[in-house]
């Protein structure tokens, strides 16, 4: 009896030591996001940089590492050119549509609104709670999930039935918004990134795209929790959709916090993630220009390089 009480009071110590672990790391990293946001870069250790990754070779156009903590650009290529986004553009519209309404806001599937390229499953008169549809959308990159996003809110706060006019509306909010960010290379022409002929949907630089990812980490974590899971099932009032993450590397990654993907023939492969090297030390890692396969690589090299840059200086 003694020999058990004495296994059970150590049992008990382990599990409250776990617990105020966990609740440690919780802290640290929410204290880490909750820093005050800034547009504008501190430091940045060129020599160390161009040492670390000297033989980090990517197929991106462009490419950004960021450290959040501490305000470092870690690795930059050509950061400031503009470049096609792609899906990277549903972020902006997961920003908006979270900060016009509340989470639980319903949004009913219109016919109209399923005219978008790529067929994810939603169906006519279906109708979700915006936050699920939101997680849904930016797991598997819905350009019907983000239509019907943009046009029933845009609608809404319009107060008017006019869902095309509502869209528009909601994506003047998302140019608004991006001039307010201080996101000088970023503009949109829809809510999806989805390629118009010879013009993309959204436009922008890796490090404006690395701002936009830091300022919904620091101020809407909610928006990009479900991006770090392979997949999820996530319902609607008629259903439960089976949602893959379109980021195929995101178990490969160690302390992934948040990613999203984009493609298209004019944008290539981009990819954007977030990810904890250590408690409370987010980085954010942003490429542009790659190929549908290359950002995957590219993200992996960059995510390499930027452990041992981190190792490296402590």
């Amino acid at each position: 009896m003694d020999e058990q009480q004495h296994i059970t009071k150590k049992l008990l110590v382990l599990n409250a030591l776990l617990v105020v672990s966990i609740v440690f790391m919780v802290f640290t990293i929410y204290g880490a996001l909750n820093k005050p946001f800034t547009k504008e870069v501190i430091t940045y250790n060129e020599e160390t940089s161009q040492r670390i990754f000297a033989d980090v070779n990517i197929e991106a156009d462009s490419a950004y590492v960021f450290d959040i903590v501490k305000n470092e650009v870690i690795y930059k290529k050509n950061e400031f050119i503009q470049l096609p986004l792609a899906s990277i553009t549903k972020l902006m519209t997961a920003l908006v549509a979270t900060e016009l309404l509340p989470k639980n806001t319903q949004i009913t599937i219109r016919k109209d609104f399923l005219a978008e390229e790529g067929d994810t499953g939603l169906l006519v008169d279906e109708s979700w709670k915006l936050k699920d549809l939101l997680d849904f959308s930016l797991l598997v990159s819905s350009n019907d999930g983000a239509r019907s996003i943009a046009s029933v809110i845009g609608a809404t706060q319009l107060e008017s039935p006019d869902y095309d006019l509502g869209r528009k509306s909601f994506i003047t909010k998302m140019n608004e918004m991006a001039e307010e960010l201080g996101l000088k290379q970023t503009y949109f022409i829809n809510e999806s990134g989805l390629d118009d002929g010879a013009t993309s949907g959204g436009y922008g630089s890796a490090i404006d795209v690395s701002k936009l990812m830091q300022y919904i980490l620091v101020h809407h974590p909610e928006i990009l929790e479900a991006t770090k899971y392979k997949a999820m099932n996530i319902p609607s009032t008629e259903m439960v959709h089976s949602a893959k993450n379109t980021n195929v590397g995101v178990e490969k990654i160690r302390g992934l916090l948040a990613s999203k993907t984009g493609y298209t023939d004019l944008a290539g492969g981009n990819l954007v993630i977030a990810f904890d090297h250590s408690i409370g030390r987010p980085i954010v890692i942003v490429v542009l220009g790659s190929s549908i396969d290359g950002r995957f690589e590219d993200v992996a090299k960059l995510v390499k390089a930027t452990e041992n840059y981190i190792t490296g200086l402590n």
